[in-house]
């Protein structure tokens, strides 16, 4: 399908919003006036001679043509956004009346809307006055508002111990013990790569010992080292403490207010490296099952299962780690509502201080992205229930969101959130 823009520039706005509804059909940019297509999307910007602009948008889905006009005077201080807004509100209502698709975060496109929240606090609009500006403007449900509020509030307190200089460590170990079919990272299966790793991790360290005296230089305050990759624990408790002892060795940790590492899939931990981070200082680490399925672990392509997941977490516990993720996906091939409300129970049960909630993301690079189009029409329906279902469960359990961010090719346009127990946030994610 065709995106025509005619007399304007405001392309990136009006084309994630249109691919919000067309997961398995991208929209195609261009700025002819070809109405040869079956089915196209016509935006059209015209400035008037006494200061007004015409704004129109027409559209042609399933052979019912629909148009809508808007004529006003562009805000003098940003005539560019109001002249965007417009023609996005024109399109979403003429596609959500052409699909019958109503989404859950409206019109709204960005990664992290929270900062919404922010600017209209600082605008001086109260709760109720951003909530109706939200659902009236951006159609946006009240579901999604809640969540905002909520997550705004938390992730405040967090963002305020910020200081200028405050910096953030990753440490990138790219390395799984074998590939899921969602997955779109840069890494590499240890049954392909192991010969990489001794070579990888004597770099990574020569990077380390490279960068610290630039931070040193510059003033820098290193508050939160994240591990991640890939997995970190698919390399040995050895290696793994090599780097963790060049960070030691060449960084000032003194102002550090959270280590974590993502101990990942429950196959690639051991005793050995809980006790070994809990010695070398790591506070927080995540234990991901993604799911509680069995049947559905064996069909994504991860080589574990539920009891070694519960079986990793009480080592944990043994090991005196106290401040604990676990990862979730909603939207899992083969997963079922009533599966996945399963997990989202036994997860709850095991009490983990974090939880966070991942949206499948069906990414082109993925196994799965390969057959994108098939996937969206079979499995469309059943996210936002598991959503729902998901945040109720967490909301009695005294979970709290303290970070929210969405992504394009997400199931049903929804969002990521992290969940905690009061006091134990994490700060790297903010």
């Amino acid at each position: 399908m065709n995106l025509i823009l005619d007399g304007h520039c405001y392309k990136y706005e009006l084309e994630s919003l249109a691919n919000m509804f067309f997961h398995e059909n991208k929209v195609r940019v261009v700025e002819e006036k070809d109405f040869g297509q079956e089915e196209y999307l016509y935006t059209q910007y015209t400035p008037e001679s006494d200061g007004t602009v015409l704004l129109k948008v027409v559209t042609k889905i399933d052979g019912k043509l629909r148009e809508e006009c808007f004529r006003g005077k562009p805000d003098e201080k940003d005539p560019d956004r109001f002249c965007e807004y417009h023609l996005c509100r024109m399109l979403y209502r003429q596609l959500e009346e052409a699909t019958g698709l109503s989404l859950a975060w409206g019109m709204l496109t960005g990664v992290r809307p929270v900062r919404l929240i922010y600017r209209y606090r600082e605008r001086g609009m109260s709760d109720a006055q951003i909530r109706e500006h939200l659902r009236r403007d951006y159609f946006v449900t009240d579901e999604k508002i809640d969540l905002l509020l909520r997550t705004a509030d938390k992730e405040k307190q967090i963002l305020d111990l910020s200081r200028p200089e405050s910096f953030s460590l990753y440490i990138s170990i790219p390395f799984c013990p074998s590939r899921c079919n969602y997955c779109s990272f840069v890494s590499h299966s240890i049954e392909r790569a192991k010969k990489l790793i001794p070579e990888y991790v004597s770099l990574l360290i020569r990077e380390i010992e490279y960068v610290a005296p630039i931070v040193q230089k510059l003033g820098l305050r290193l508050e939160t080292v994240y591990f991640g990759g890939g997995k970190p624990t698919a390399i040995s408790s050895e290696q793994l403490e090599q780097i963790i002892c060049a960070i030691e060795q060449h960084f000032d940790l003194s102002h550090l207010r959270e280590y974590t590492v993502e101990a990942g899939r429950p196959d690639t931990i051991t005793m050995q490296k809980l006790q070994m981070l809990k010695r070398k200082g790591v506070t927080r680490i995540s234990i991901n099952p993604q799911t509680m399925n069995d049947a559905v672990l064996e069909q994504i392509g991860r080589r574990h299962t539920t009891a070694q997941t519960i079986e990793a977490f009480q080592m944990a516990r043994q090991a005196g780690h106290r401040n604990i993720n676990m990862d979730l996906i909603a939207g899992l091939t083969g997963d079922t509502l009533e599966s996945f409300c399963r997990t989202v129970d036994q997860v709850i049960g095991l009490a983990p201080e974090n939880i966070t909630l991942h949206t499948l993301s069906v990414k082109r690079s993925s196994r799965l992205g390969q057959h994108a189009k098939e996937f969206y029409l079979q499995e469309h329906q059943r996210v936002t229930d598991m959503l729902s279902y998901a945040g109720q469960r967490f909301y009695e359990e005294q979970y709290l969101p303290y970070y929210l961010y969405r992504q394009k090719n997400t199931m049903e346009n929804m969002e990521n959130v992290g969940y905690c127990k009061d006091g134990a946030e994490g700060y790297y994610n903010v």
